[in-house]
């Protein structure tokens, strides 16, 4: 999601899911930590909403099903619960703690890159990801260049990175057997 990440207190997750059940705004945990989560751009919602519908449609008969940015994710290893900008299920969906708005085994995760969260993405929240069981590949696309970047899960301790660049060039997401031209990823209008 679009967004900058603003500390707010220290509190138990417990307490955190709490808050989040009456909240009218989004926030994410990060072992202890709330963060706020602060809207996304023209450019980012667009990006997510040509994904969105791109994935989805390309799912059609699959025993998969993609999330958007309005599902928490909890990822128990690193007691965290984060708002992925997408995510994708396939086969049986696995709630944490029965909750139907948390889940636990996404076999996809798509973050648009935002400049307050890039390096949080690429960094820490990769990390969190890598331990997810399920999670076989993890994708950061950029908004200010036409560039992809695809991690896939090869075995627990290596994951095969490539690059797309370019309007004309496609992405293959492996894991879900599909393949996206980034021109269609890009498609934002003449403001973009």
């Amino acid at each position: 999601m679009g967004r900058a990440l603003l500390k707010r207190q220290v509190c138990s997750k417990e307490e955190y899911l709490k808050l989040e059940e009456h909240n009218e705004y989004k926030s994410e945990f990060h072992d202890g930590d709330i963060f706020d989560m602060a809207g996304g751009s023209y450019k980012h919602s667009a990006i997510s909403s040509n994904l969105h519908r791109r994935i989805g449609n390309l799912l059609d008969g699959k025993d998969c099903i993609l999330f958007d940015s309005n599902l928490k994710l909890a990822i128990p290893k690193h007691n965290a619960f984060v708002y992925p900008d997408m995510m994708v299920v396939c086969g049986k969906i696995e709630f944490y703690e029965n909750q139907n708005d948390i889940i636990l085994n996404p076999v996809l995760i798509v973050e648009v890159l935002s400049p307050s969260t890039e390096s949080f993405d690429r960094g820490r929240k990769f990390e969190y990801y890598r331990t997810l069981v399920s999670l076989a590949e993890y994708v950061l696309v950029s908004q200010k260049e036409y560039i992809v970047e695809t991690y896939f899960k090869q075995n627990e301790k290596t994951w095969l990175y490539s690059v797309t660049k370019g309007l004309e060039e496609s992405i293959v997401l492996q894991s879900l057997s599909i393949g996206i031209v980034l021109k269609e990823i890009y498609q934002i209008g003449s403001r973009g």
